[in-house]
């Protein structure tokens, strides 16, 4: 069929539901036009199969094999929009991404930053993580099929080829087809020996980090059966022998994945993220996140819980009761809790009093968490840092329902065997319940896990979960105040559109409504007037929030940051003195600490927090290498330090990572201005507003901008609001 009878028919029977704009793309099974939605006034791709092969599949298996693709909901997976029959053609729609394929950057760039190559790969296992646990395996990842959007690599078309081969089976074969694509294909898929699983997937996803990382494909060959052929003669290359910048640990973790016999390959996609998110992958030198509480018998870290679930998918749930163990035990004067950034940090490690020893905690809660159907099983125990002994441990078998009840016991224990005294007030935060509805909590818990990355495909999943929380529970006041948090953080550092100020303003509402004794709830309102520069009110209700849980940092920290913004140094120096001080390892208050202190005339004082500020983010990077914030806002430190090299090799790193990142470019540009840059700096700062920054306040206050005033850009830039 020619190129213009596929459009016509497309146009004549798809015509009221999509208008066709102009092709885009052309692949082996399929061809690609940018088109409009009509109904939902949104660009779309809509990818057609070629007409061979359509009339060799037929509609009904097609259309049902991806039909399950089409449940798959993850930040880092292409959802599918639509799917069906346009005459003789089959099709799906899939959003329009306006970014760049792996395989465009790669034919400009080869190879590619080691920290941008290792950051991808993390971002394709943890969608491949979340689809096998789904019954979903891809069976053709490459670079063609990884989309770059806003530093976050996003896959494409999971399940197509699954559909095809299952739809066509041997009769793909007679019209030359194969479902794979062979560089990037396993020996046990080349070979048709087994049906591929996960693992098919990893090794691909080898191929593909081989690539990144070398520059060329692990195998080559004149044809493609010399090419499938050396998969199973050759030896497994070694990236560091391609490019000797590559750490020991990183060949290690590449070598595996491209492993022969699958057995030897990483089991799952999940223990690939994590070995992926090994500092020791990109930085050799890496050293441990040292943050002790404060000197204390009384003091506990809360690791995440394991999964011991069956499929594997139960990894938000088992960090969601860790946090809400946590957010209870935070509650309690007596008692110095790790926070969940730091504790989390070291999820995975065996040894609990190492652990308990780099975070200066006294003890130690670890646990297991197997769900499956509506039983739960959890495990946990206590250990004394010091010696390792066992204070407490317990096992509940219980119905899902009663997962509420379990995180009351497990506190109580806690403080029991910690011989910690509770007043009534405390006793009572802990006992409360935050919903009745354990589906609305389980999506509460997936928004959390979400809300936590600090990326703007993060949030804004956070917040869809969050409003899934809400419409199961409409009077679930946390998941108001979650997605009142991720309107606000959208509006701040992303998108600063009218929706996001209104929604932060009605969910905050909301939430008051529905719990006016909710700490998170006042924390979430003092924030949403914030931005609506209801100064009084705002500061009423972060005085409020604090008032009802002193040790709720985010009170403190917003709070702080409210008054950064008005120029009330002095209250706001306070306020971030307190949030320090509630979470000794961040890196952001003493950061902003130092700014404060510099505006306020107190050198020695801004120079000692500029210097713990460099020490915290320097060790948080060494856990997580492409924090992008951290490394920004160590850039401002070390500048302010005197460290220009050091802050401008920051920032360099940071461009990397999130290049149009709004709330990235704003901090850059407080790093060019200290810089003597300021040509950089205005640049930056009007990129980050054509990107959605809304803090006009900050540009007007911040003592980081100081050397910009004066200058004409600047002005104009102000003036232009």
């Amino acid at each position: 069929m020619a190129i213009l009878d596929v459009r016509e028919q497309l146009q004549t029977t798809l015509g009221t539901q999509y208008s066709l704009d102009r092709e885009i793309g052309r692949g082996g099974m399929a061809t690609v036009y940018l088109a409009q939605d009509r109904k939902h006034h949104r660009p779309v791709a809509l990818k057609v199969l070629h007409p061979e092969l359509a009339a060799t599949l037929g509609s009904e298996r097609f259309l049902r094999e991806i039909e399950i693709a089409a449940r798959l909901q993850h930040p880092h997976i292409l959802p599918l929009y639509d799917s069906g029959r346009a005459g003789s053609l089959l099709y799906y729609v899939m959003p329009f991404v306006e970014g760049e394929s792996l395989r465009d950057r790669l034919n400009r760039e080869r190879p590619l930053p080691v920290d941008d190559a290792v950051r991808i790969g993390r971002d394709v296992a943890a969608a491949l993580d979340y689809a096998h646990r789904h019954g979903v395996v891809h069976r053709d990842i490459k670079p063609e099929n990884v989309m770059l959007h806003e530093g976050e690599a996003i896959v494409t078309d999971f399940g197509i080829a699954k559909a095809v081969s299952e739809a066509g089976g041997e009769s793909l074969t007679q019209i030359g087809m194969a479902v794979g694509t062979p560089a990037y294909m396993s020996p046990e898929q080349a070979s048709g020996e087994r049906e591929p699983d996960g693992r098919s997937d990893i090794y691909s996803l080898g191929c593909v980090m081989y690539e990144m990382l070398s520059g060329s494909a692990p195998f080559t060959g004149a044809t493609v059966q010399a090419l499938i052929m050396k998969r199973f003669t050759d030896p497994v290359p070694s990236v560091r022998a391609a490019r000797s910048i590559i750490t020991a640990e990183l060949d290690l973790v590449v070598t595996r994945t491209l492993a022969k016999d699958p057995t030897d390959r990483f089991q799952t996609a999940s223990l690939l993220v994590h070995a992926l998110g090994s500092p020791k992958v990109v930085t050799p030198n890496a050293t441990p996140l040292a943050t002790p509480l404060a000197a204390t018998k009384k003091s506990i870290a809360v690791l995440p819980f394991a999964d011991m679930s069956p499929q594997k998918d139960q990894d938000y749930f088992c960090e969601g009761i860790a946090e809400e163990i946590i957010n209870a035990l935070s509650k309690i004067e007596a008692l110095h809790v790790a926070s969940r950034s730091s504790a989390f940090a070291f999820k995975g490690h065996q040894d609990v009093r190492k652990v308990g020893e780099q975070l200066g905690a006294g003890t130690v809660l670890e646990g297991s968490v197997r769900k499956s159907g509506n039983r739960l099983r959890i495990s946990a125990q206590l250990v004394k840092v010091a010696d390792g002994y066992q204070l407490w441990s317990e096992r509940y078998d219980r119905e899902l329902e009663d997962v509420f009840a379990i995180q009351d016991e497990i506190a109580e224990n806690i403080v029991k065997a910690l011989r910690v005294v509770l007043s009534e007030k405390e006793k009572r935060a802990i006992e409360k319940a935050p919903t009745a509805n354990v589906q609305a909590y389980d999506f509460y818990l997936r928004g959390r896990q979400y809300f936590h990355q600090w990326r703007k495909k993060g949030v804004e999943y956070a917040r869809r979960m969050f409003e899934r929380a809400m419409d199961i529970d409409p009077d679930y006041a946390l998941a108001h105040a979650g997605a009142a948090d991720c309107c606000s953080a959208l509006y701040t550092w992303w998108d600063a559109s009218k929706a996001n100020l209104e929604g932060a303003d009605s969910y905050s509402r909301r939430a008051l409504v529905l719990d006016p004794e909710l700490a998170e709830a006042h924390e979430a309102r003092g924030l949403a007037l914030t931005l609506r520069k209801q100064y009084e009110e705002a500061e009423t209700e972060f005085e409020r929030a604090l008032q009802l849980n002193p040790k709720l940092f985010e009170a403190h920290y917003f709070f702080a940051r409210a008054c950064l913004a008005q120029g009330k140094y002095e209250a706001a120096a306070r306020l971030f003195e307190q949030s320090s001080d509630l979470r000794p390892e961040d890196y952001q208050s003493p950061i902003l600490l130092g700014e404060v202190y510099k505006a306020l005339g107190r050198s020695a004082d801004a120079e000692a927090a500029n210097r713990r500020g460099v020490q915290l983010s320097e060790a948080r990077l060494a856990l997580n290498p492409d924090e992008s914030r951290a490394l920004v806002l160590g850039a401002s430190a070390h500048c302010r330090l005197g460290n220009v090299a050091r802050a401008l090799d920051f920032v360099r790193q940071t461009l990397i990572l999130d290049p149009d990142d709004s709330g990235v470019l704003y901090n850059v540009a407080c790093v060019y201005a200290n810089a003597g840059q300021p040509d950089e700096a205005i640049s930056c700062l009007e990129r980050a507003i054509q990107n959605g920054f809304g803090h006009w306040e900050w540009l007007e206050h911040d003592s980081d901008l100081d050397p910009l005033h004066g200058q004409p850009r600047f002005v104009a830039l102000l003036a232009g609001r």
